[in-house]
C-alpha cells in the first residue's frame, strides 16, 4: 500500500501545489500532484527555496531519477537540452582538455557524463574578454566557452 510515489526537491522558481499537472525532464512523464508537504505537514502551496516531498499519481519510483527538473506542464514545460553553452573553468587536470573528452559533470544533484563537442573561445578568466578563437585544447587554469552535450 503506502501513498505511492514521493519525489523529493527544491522548489527554485514559481510555486506547487496540489492539482498541478506537472512534467518531468527528461523523461516526460507527466502526472498531477496529489498533495505537497515539508517536514511531513501539509501544505497549500510552495514557495522559491522549499524543500519539499509531493506526491504524484500513476508514476513508479523506477521511472523517476536523481536530479530530474519537474516543472508545470502548462507554463512552458521543463525539456532535457541536446546540448548547452558553458563558461568552463579548468582548475585542475593532468594533461589537455580536446574536443571529444567527456567527463562527468555534477548539476544540481545529477551526475551526467557531458562531451566537450566544441571549445568555442578561450577567454581571460578575469575580464571575460575572449583571448583565443576556436582553440585546439584548453588545460589547467584556462577559462572557455564551450558547448557540451549530455
Amino acid at each position: 500500500g503506502g501513498i505511492g510515489t514521493v519525489p523529493v526537491g527544491r522548489v527554485e522558481t514559481g510555486v506547487i501545489k496540489p492539482g498541478m499537472v506537472v512534467t518531468f525532464a527528461p523523461a516526460n512523464i507527466t502526472t498531477e500532484v496529489k498533495s505537497v508537504e515539508m517536514h511531513h505537514e501539509a501544505l497549500l502551496e510552495a514557495s522559491p527555496g522549499d524543500n519539499v516531498g509531493f506526491n504524484v499519481k500513476n508514476v513508479s519510483v523506477k521511472e523517476l531519477r536523481r536530479g530530474y527538473v519537474c516543472g508545470d506542464s502548462k507554463n512552458n514545460p521543463p525539456k532535457g537540452a541536446a546540448d548547452f553553452t558553458a563558461q568552463v573553468i579548468v582548475l585542475n587536470h593532468p594533461g589537455q582538455i580536446s574536443n571529444g573528452y567527456t567527463p562527468v559533470l555534477d548539476c544540481h544533484t545529477a551526475h551526467i557524463a557531458c562531451k566537450f563537442s566544441e571549445i568555442k573561445e578561450k577567454c581571460d578568466r578575469r575580464t571575460g574578454k575572449t583571448t583565443e578563437d576556436a582553440p585546439k585544447s584548453i588545460k589547467s587554469g584556462d577559462a572557455a566557452i564551450v558547448i557540451l552535450v549530455p
